[in-house]
């Protein structure tokens, strides 16, 4: 990250660098603000959301995409995930604590009111107060009057760092020091809310009223989500389409016929049973990047067996031994996969690929067998271990009974893959802690950093923490790293952390995925971005 003493961000300003139907009539010109005549709807794969569209109550991919796209933050990222402010006209501070934001002029909500300095204030207090229990409320546990959840202590009122100076200007003070704070800012969790929002917020997130580049124009479960172009944004993003309408496909397969056909205008994904064909596939434009988006095993201290003792921490090394990631990447995933290396990827800027402890990721059936006799010495494992997932993501039957069939050959146990129908009844299960099995996770960053994936998934209390993980040697590297205005201390920090985590191993890396995707004939404008998704707003036919 920059090493900043007064920090200053203004508009084109690097972030700390990089951090996962029916036709609509095809008009000729641009769409959206840039003057279309409201039939260039772009039709693109989506999932169902989990929660309503209010920004702190979304941390999967199904809403988030909704969300980035209903609403503007301080700060926008560019495609290559350069930081720009958008709402914010200055962010900065002397001493990377107290940092004062300045909003420009003229920025509406929808429905007409203004965006102001309690816009934000009042959203994050809303998104922090412990009665809410929101997902994205951990985003603000850097900030004074913040428990490591988030959420504000105890008979408090609101987050005690927050202030508000008058209608364009608040300040932010922060627990320590933490030099890429403002880079932080175009996350979801940080968006404004107009004051209609919490006069009944459950009603509020069904018809949301944003101030981004698109409003929600109707939102039909499990069926669709249809987004219009705001005329009234003047923001980064841009229309240059007048609308786009996400299909909720349970099926990747279908979804993929669907782009061949011109039915579906972009798939962010591409079903096992094309991987090996769609770069070649000549009724479709094919996109394939080096990307940012990592899978994972979690497996729950709750589970019997795999808690945080001895035993545990031998099991879950023999489980990550017993895994062959390069055979799995090339025979299921045709290479469009690279096998782990870390908890993070190797887009990101301070990536390392040297860390401690990291050696536990190589497939040694010999040794894993070993580890896992060791832990039957402390208490004997005779039942089936099940790894739990989504049947509707594209390729993961297929992969988690590839790594099940590896862990019965590696280790002589019963392994078996556990599916469920939707992504929604699966990350219900994992919410409420009620999933009772090992399951297949992830991360698409949220902002350009390694420490993205290792706060917010790791850090005690972490909104998207789906295992429960704590360890507060892990969480004091983490505030060493946020904190450290030197880049070599930063990144070491952070490799701490990492060798933490390879030691207790509360998910097993699996491999990271590459931005690809597909587009139908005639699409243009379509761009993978720094989350391995398309730039929705660029995308015209």
């Amino acid at each position: 990250m920059r090493t900043r003493r007064i920090m200053t961000i203004t508009a084109g300003v690097s972030a700390a660098a990089l951090l996962l139907s029916g036709c609509g009539g095809g008009g000729d010109d641009g769409g959206g603000s840039g003057g279309g005549d409201g039939d260039m709807i772009i039709n693109a794969r989506g999932l169902e959301p989990q929660n309503p569209l209010i920004p702190t109550s979304t941390n999967e991919v199904g809403g988030g995409r909704i969300v980035d796209l209903l609403y503007a933050g301080l700060v926008s990222y560019t495609s290559e995930g350069e930081t720009e402010m958008e709402v914010a006209d200055s962010i900065e501070s002397e001493d990377n604590k107290t940092w004062t934001v300045k909003l420009k002029d003229g920025w509406t909500f929808s429905d007409g009111s203004a965006v102001t300095a309690n816009s934000f204030v009042d959203a994050w207090n809303y998104g922090a107060d412990p009665e809410n229990a929101q997902l994205g409320a951990y985003f603000f546990y850097p900030i004074e009057g913040t428990t490591d959840d988030g959420t504000f202590e105890e008979g408090a009122d609101g987050i005690s760092g927050l202030n508000v100076e008058d209608d364009s200007t608040f300040t932010v003070t922060l627990k320590d020091p933490a030099s890429d704070f403002p880079d932080r800012l175009g996350y979801s969790s940080y968006f404004p809310l107009p004051e209609a929002a919490f006069d009944d917020p459950e009603a509020f997130g069904e018809a949301p009223i944003g101030n981004g580049p698109y409003t929600l124009d109707g939102w039909d479960h499990d069926t669709e989500a249809r987004l219009l172009a705001n005329d009234d944004y003047d923001g980064n993003r841009d229309p240059q389409n007048d609308g786009v309408t996400f299909k909720f496909y349970t099926d990747p397969d279908a979804a993929y016929t669907d782009v061949q056909s011109g039915v579906l205008d972009v798939l962010d994904e591409v079903p096992t049973s094309a991987i090996s064909t769609f770069t070649t596939d000549d009724q479709l434009q094919a996109f394939n990047d080096p990307g940012p988006i990592s899978t994972n095993v979690t497996i729950p201290d709750s589970l019997e067996h795999f808690g945080d003792d001895e035993e545990g921490k031998l099991r879950r090394q023999a489980i990550s031994h017993a895994i062959d990631r390069g055979e799995i990447t090339s025979q299921i995933f045709d290479d469009t996969y690279s096998p782990a290396t870390d908890f993070s990827s190797p887009v990101m800027p301070d990536y390392s690929d040297d860390i401690e402890g990291s050696d536990v990721l190589d497939f040694d059936p010999e040794k894993a067998r070993d580890l896992w006799n060791q832990a039957n010495q402390i208490s004997d494992f005779d039942g089936t271990f099940e790894v739990s997932f989504n049947a509707d993501g594209s390729g993961n039957a297929e992969w988690v009974e590839a790594v099940t069939n590896q862990l019965r050959e590696n280790l002589q146990i019963s392994a078996e893959p556990k599916p469920f129908a939707t992504f929604g009844e699966y990350r219900e299960l994992i919410t409420n802690r009620s999933i009772g099995t090992a399951f297949r996770s992830g991360w698409q960053p949220d902002y350009p950093s390694v420490y993205n994936y290792l706060a917010a998934v790791f850090g005690t209390g972490a909104g998207s923490n789906d295992g429960d993980y704590s360890n507060p040697d892990f969480d004091a590297a983490l505030v060493r790293a946020a904190s450290s205005q030197d880049e070599d201390e930063r990144k070491d920090a952070l490799n701490e952390a990492q060798t933490i985590l390879f030691e207790d191993l509360p998910a097993i890396p699996l491999w990271d995925r590459n931005s690809y995707g597909v587009a139908a004939q005639g699409i243009e404008g379509v761009e993978m971005n720094w989350q391995a998704q398309p730039t929705y707003h660029t995308i015209t036919k």
